[in-house]
């Protein structure tokens, strides 16, 4: 169940009950592509930072170690230890980047696996019967994620078999969840929105797909190659024609100034790699922006990645310290990096949250920008 709580221009805070938890929104959901995340990040460490729910990928997970395998062993929640709110994105943004390797048709897509090369059917069923063997508390529909810049034709044509597909996954959904042996039989349904850089294909989709009476709808295919003008209108001009009683996940989106103009647009769910991905490679977060430890003026530098900042990285450890681990190659430089960038992301959203609450995001959001700008 999803309870809007207070709004603030088109911002909301809200609530989403489910089976595993409820979850407290606008929110970043931590990506654990392959049910783990990133540079060496336990579930007990996700706890500890604040995380109240993790993404993890179809189609990566049925590919290895095999969604069969996690049945046997319980469903993902049990197998990565994690007892809050899981959210399975269906694979289709998968078929999408592996374009040299698919073929896309009605009844869905043909591929050949990145891992061994096996040929891989995959359609609106079998993603479905994926994320039901996986047990996951949020399942989304699959879809084709159309390129950004794909053109007008392609791109209706793309849309309507989404919006077939759509029917199916509801349908097969409603089989899965009705089974003896399912494991999450509350598993609920997100659609996904999709209509490329056209605000038009893009609004009589949204109209189309609210009256399937679905959980919770995402706005798919951004951040794919357009400018972030352009995504912030394609929200701008989306949002209002989905349920108003439902969440709204915008897929793939990103850095924090892109959530927080997005959470402006009425958005309540984001999810992206950036925080993980740039921890890895020494590029931190912090309110004052984004900070380089390779860079040699950090050599000598004692004080934390960010003053007051109460991660398990900064509560400790100097940009110094971390550096070193880095330029060593010592797997503890990663892992600090990853957590202090998921701390950064979860506590932002916890601010987003109450300045909502307060009636002030719209001071909040100026002031944060402004100092993650540097100015």
């Amino acid at each position: 169940m999803y309870r809007v709580l207070k709004k603030d221009g088109n911002a909301k805070r809200a609530e989403l009950t489910t089976v595993h938890g409820t979850v407290q929104t606008p929110v970043f959901m931590n990506v654990g592509t392959a049910a783990a995340i990133k540079g060496a990040v336990a579930s007990s460490d996700l706890e500890g930072i604040g995380t109240q729910i993790e993404l993890s990928n179809t189609y990566h997970l049925h590919v290895r170690p095999g969604d069969e395998i996690v049945k046997k062993l319980g469903g993902l929640h049990k197998f990565m230890s994690w007892d809050k709110p899981i959210l399975t994105d269906s694979g289709g943004f998968q078929v999408f980047s592996l374009a040299s390797l698919r073929k896309i048709k009605e009844e869905g897509v043909y591929f050949h696996s990145h891992v061994d090369g096996r040929k891989i059917f995959m359609g609106p069923e079998e993603s479905m019967q994926i994320q039901s063997n996986l047990a996951s508390t949020i399942a989304m529909a699959f879809d084709e994620c159309a390129p950004a810049l794909a053109d007008r034709d392609y791109v209706e044509h793309s849309v309507a078999r989404t919006t077939r597909w759509l029917v199916r996954c509801k349908e097969e959904m409603k089989r899965l969840n009705g089974l003896p042996d399912t494991i999450n039989r509350n598993q609920m349904l997100f659609g996904i929105n999709q209509g490329a850089v056209f605000p038009d294909i893009r609004i009589e989709h949204a109209k189309e797909i609210r009256e399937m009476d679905l959980d919770g709808y995402a706005v798919g295919g951004l951040a794919v190659g357009e400018s972030h003008e352009v995504m912030y209108h394609i929200i701008e001009e989306t949002v209002p024609y989905l349920p108003e009683d439902k969440p709204v996940y915008l897929m793939g989106v990103g850095t924090p100034a892109n959530i927080l103009e997005a959470v402006d647009r009425g958005v309540d769910f984001f999810d992206c790699v950036y925080p993980s991905r740039n921890g890895r490679h020494g590029h931190l977060y912090t309110s004052h922006g984004k900070i380089n430890l390779f860079n040699a003026k950090y050599e000598l530098d004692e004080r934390p990645i960010e003053e007051k900042c109460q991660c398990p990285a900064c509560r400790r450890y100097s940009r110094a310290y971390i550096r070193h681990l880095l330029k060593a190659k010592e797997m503890l430089g990663m892992r600090l990096c990853v957590l202090h960038n998921l701390y950064f992301y979860n506590t932002m959203m916890t601010e987003i949250r109450e300045a909502i609450e307060e009636g002030r995001y719209q001071a909040y959001k100026k002031e944060k920008l402004e100092g993650m700008s540097g100015r």
